[in-house]
């Protein structure tokens, strides 16, 4: 990550964040609320965004052992609950 980027929120520092792949393969990240998250090129990456975004908190990640389909509806999830294993379906953009 660029250092002269902007510093993560307090609100996602408290955040957990997914890190998965999605039904074709591709490495994604979304935190628990649906707010932040991205699609990155490989776990690497992506796991190196969440830690930024999260304050460097390790606990804080969650690898994501089924499918995890990046949401950027924008709209929030309410109590962030779908951080359970196996299959988390939540709509991609178009």
């Amino acid at each position: 990550m660029d250092d002269k980027g902007e510093p993560p929120s307090t609100t996602r520092a408290k955040s957990l964040f997914r890190v998965g792949r999605n039904s074709r393969g591709n490495w994604v990240v979304q935190d628990q609320s649906g707010l932040c998250g991205g699609m990155f090129v490989n776990r690497t990456e992506a796991v190196k965004f969440a830690m930024f975004e999260n304050g460097n908190r390790p606990q804080a990640v969650i690898v994501v052992p089924g499918i995890l389909e990046l949401d950027m509806s924008g709209k929030p999830r309410a109590g962030g609950d779908a951080m359970s294993g196996g299959h988390v379906r939540v709509a991609r953009a178009a």
